[in-house]
């Protein structure tokens, strides 16, 4: 059950964003729950339901209605996925689509974070059983995705993806034909300011986003692209993809523009992790693994159109 706090903007939080104030105020929640809480409504200023960014001004009265904290100690769950490589520091999996990844508010538990600890219960970081996940990938994105069994590797894994060590590959349907077949998509990428669900390509304010993609197969109604990414910003590949015209097939955040027309032709947005490459946290080698094709992407590329 949620509880409500009650806040009092003082002298010096004058002119601050809201977030960015209650994020300091309330240190039990993350920025991002605090953005997710103001877009269900569930922050009021002066009594009136907040809606989109803020700035706030001395005097005014906060309430938040903060949800219950979510268990600390993981619970092991039996959730199936397919190992693609397993050995003493490292596991190697292809996520299946619809599972998330922490829990979180709205997902206490059924999470690939429960899934692993029930398949490696020798997983010891910072003397405590927990996931080694050092990166992550939507809800409804598939793929090849690697995670630490201990602190060291765990350790080193996370440096190569801060410092853009790895190669990430993914193949994706997109409505229409992109042109150039191949190209890169460079801009900033931040929180859409109407909406904070959704990121922006063209935001107020962001950080800068990279991404490369090639046409792989043209399609009658869209084409399946292969897209590597050199930064790894929430939603990058979704938003740059319909920043270019070309949204993912089956995307209902950022799917809907003059370019996709009816309903989606899927579940979810046709996005799969294909393809990592990193340096083995042990050997220092380079190691890649391969997640194969999802059946609802291979089957919508034997269909090749979209029959409505």
């Amino acid at each position: 059950m949620n509880t409500t706090r009650q806040l009092s903007v003082p002298k010096e939080g004058d002119g601050m964003r809201l977030d960015t104030w209650l994020t300091r105020q309330v240190h039990a929640l993350s920025r991002c729950l605090i953005k997710r809480l103001i877009y269900r409504g569930q922050v009021r200023i002066d009594g009136r339901t907040v809606v989109g960014r803020r700035n706030i001004h001395v005097g005014e009265k906060i309430e938040i209605d903060v949800p219950p904290p979510i268990p600390a100690a993981l619970k092991a769950q039996d959730i199936p996925f397919e190992v693609l490589h397993e050995d003493p520091d490292i596991i190697v999996i292809n996520k299946p689509p619809g599972l998330v990844m922490h829990p979180a508010c709205g997902h206490a538990d059924g999470t690939l974070a429960n899934a692993l600890i029930h398949h490696c219960p020798d997983m010891i970081i910072g003397n405590e059983i927990r996931p080694g996940l050092v990166h992550r990938l939507d809800q409804n994105t598939s793929g090849v995705l690697v995670a630490a069994k201990n602190e060291r590797a765990l350790t080193i894994l996370a440096r190569q993806f801060k410092r853009r060590a790895v190669r990430k590959e993914y193949l994706t349907l997109v409505w229409g034909r992109p042109e150039p077949p191949c190209g890169t998509i460079e801009t900033l990428i931040g929180h859409d300011p109407e909406d904070f669900r959704r990121m922006s390509a063209t935001p107020l304010s962001g950080r800068p986003a990279i991404t490369h993609y090639m046409t792989e197969q043209a399609l009658d109604d869209w084409t399946l692209l292969r897209v590597r990414i050199e930064t790894g910003r929430m939603h990058q590949i979704r938003v740059h993809l319909t920043y270019l015209g070309h949204p993912v097939v089956g995307d209902r955040t950022y799917g809907v523009n003059a370019t996709c027309v009816g309903p989606a032709p899927a579940d979810r947005q046709m996005l799969h992790a294909h393809r990592l490459r990193i340096r083995h946290p042990a050997t220092n080698a380079y190691q890649e693994f391969t997640a194969p094709l999802p059946e609802d992407m291979r089957t919508l590329i034997a269909a090749g159109k979209y029959q409505t």
